[in-house]
């Protein structure tokens, strides 16, 4: 559940919290007084439906009907309610929303007859998960480079000429040069415009084109370590190819986990576990592949990324407006 806390202030802790009869009015647009139910809704939490009519139009109607607070069923992304608020400047009662698949689910489970307590525990002053995002982060960015420079060791050592243009060929380097930085930069671009636009069809094939680079990514990572493992090596010809029979049981893996996580990747409890392990996979496949061969092209790119962020956050808000 999302409030905003500069509107209405909410108790610390549950015990200084009032219990309050939630009425559900999912069913009514609650724009007019005449939405209200014959039997009221004094002293009680109502539920309203996005839609129809501003959100703070409700409240005012809720209000006047004797609500002491007001949730609003989203079923689209949560954000903390917002406006002019001096356009309803007699509007008291608490906003909030919340998603229609937890009302939903708090329906099923507890039936009409609920009772909410409502109150905002006080965050502490420090973020101890800011330590685990650091922590990953870090993991990742010194391993995906002890891996590249490991692979790069590699090639150094191969003892001929024809040794190290085979290993190059088979790792398959992606090497950045000045025009290709900018390149994707451009792309990256187009790709933001574009997602702006057609958000509700592309967000599916970003969904899709993630799904597939990440499960090769973990199929990579994993890959890697299989093959200092000397047992169980045994292979399968196919036309002209041998092939361990390990390997594509990981391939199998892999692809099957990045099917459950887009099949269930709404699933708060469980979903963001397979997601973090698919982007940790992904990105250290990237920093192993990718080749930045001179000083001039990290200076190019981390310049147009740069430019990049500052645009599209603090800029485009201007222009959308």
């Amino acid at each position: 559940m999302l409030y905003n806390p500069y509107w209405t202030a909410l108790p610390s802790t549950l015990e200084n919290a009032t219990s309050i009869s939630l009425m559900n009015l999912t069913s009514t647009p609650l724009c007019n007084l005449s939405d209200i139910p014959p039997v009221g809704i004094k002293s009680k939490a109502v539920v309203v439906p996005w839609g129809s009519c501003h959100f703070l139009e409700k409240a005012r109607i809720a209000q006047k009907g004797g609500a002491e607070a007001m949730l609003v069923v989203n079923n689209s992304v949560l954000f903390p309610p917002s406006g002019n608020r001096s356009e309803f400047p007699d509007v008291k009662i608490l906003i909030a929303f919340i998603s229609y698949k937890d009302f939903r689910d708090m329906n099923q489970t507890l039936g009409d007859n609920i009772t909410v307590k409502m109150y905002s525990p006080s965050w502490p002053n420090f973020d101890y998960t800011m330590v685990v995002i650091f922590v990953i982060a870090v993991f990742t960015v010194a391993l995906g480079g002890y891996w590249s420079g490991l692979v790069e060791l590699e090639n150094l050592k191969a003892v001929t000429t024809e040794d190290r243009e085979m290993r190059k060929k088979k790792e398959e380097y992606l090497t950045f040069s000045p025009l290709t930085v900018v390149i994707f930069v451009v792309i990256c671009c187009v790709m933001m415009v574009l997602l702006y636009f057609f958000y509700k069809w592309l967000v599916y094939v970003m969904i899709a084109i993630f799904c597939i680079a990440s499960a090769m990514s973990l199929y990579n990572c994993l890959a890697a370590l299989i093959h200092k493992i000397p047992y169980g090596q045994c292979t399968i010809a196919c036309r002209g190819k041998n092939m361990e029979v390990r390997l594509i049981f990981l391939s199998g893996l892999c692809i099957a986990v990045a099917v459950v996580w887009a099949v269930f990747r709404n699933e708060d409890r469980w979903a963001w576990i397979l997601q973090d392990i698919l982007g940790i996979a992904f990105c250290l496949n990237l920093i192993k592949t990718l080749k930045l061969p001179n000083f001039k092209s990290c200076v190019i790119l981390l310049g147009l990324l740069l430019l990049y962020d500052v645009f599209f956050v603090f800029i485009t808000p201007f222009i959308t407006k």
